[in-house]
């Protein structure tokens, strides 16, 4: 490829890593503020957080777009293409990660306009930790796509069993919670949901660190069967 193509393909792939990381960052934002409106029950957060998944959505087509627009006018070949089919892949997956974000915060919203009972401490706390967890999976990653680091991006997917062994803890929990106490079903029920909601935010970076292995080797292959 000659100098000056392989000049602009580049310059055009800075710029969709760039929007491609700003999704994170926002993404990281959401999460963040979701888990922390279900401590408070905070409505008001809760619809700053659906609020802002819109501008994600705009941001994640942005990149598919460019992605597309480069691959049809640079028609890049063997590795670089790969990195922009990456790049559709992971925004996506970004984009849903919000979307389950979203989830939490809506369940927020219908906690309080049915007027249920708050949760209880534990449960609320081991949802926090396993936000905790998920993020660092995603900074992880994301930080693998940039040094397209195979091995951490395989230690990303490979800390999804932590996630998955907490969310079986919390269903156990909360199911010994609805037996004992029939009053607490539906908030144990809405409860359950937001721990599902984080349990597929770290399905969602596992499919992160499938594509940047795939980026990087041209292996396609699931992780953690």
């Amino acid at each position: 490829m000659p100098g000056q193509m392989r000049s602009l393909l580049d310059k055009e792939f800075r710029q969709i890593q760039d929007d491609l990381l700003r999704v994170g960052s926002l993404v990281d934002v959401a999460i963040a503020r979701s888990l922390a409106c279900l401590r408070t029950f905070d409505s008001d957060l809760a619809q700053q957080v659906i609020n802002e998944d819109g501008p994600i959505n705009d941001l994640r087509f942005k990149v598919e777009e460019d992605c597309l627009t480069l691959i049809a006018t640079q028609q890049p070949m063997a590795g670089d293409l790969r990195r922009a089919m990456a790049a559709v892949s992971i925004v996506t997956d970004l984009e849903r990660i919000a979307d389950h974000a979203t989830g939490i915060a809506k369940t927020v919203i219908r906690v309080n306009a049915q007027k249920h009972r708050t949760g209880p401490d534990e449960p609320i706390a081991a949802l926090e930790r396993m936000s905790f967890a998920v993020r660092e999976m995603l900074k992880s990653s994301l930080d693998a796509y940039v040094t397209r680091n195979v091995e951490a991006a395989r230690f990303v997917a490979a800390a999804d069993d932590e996630i998955d062994h907490a969310y079986k803890a919390l269903f156990d929990d909360l199911l010994k919670t609805m037996a004992t106490d029939a009053t607490m079903i539906p908030t144990a029920t809405y409860l359950l949901w937001c721990g599902h909601n984080l349990e597929r935010i770290g399905d969602r970076v596992t499919n992160i660190a499938e594509r940047i292995i795939f980026m990087c080797t041209g292996t396609l292959r699931e992780l953690n069967l």
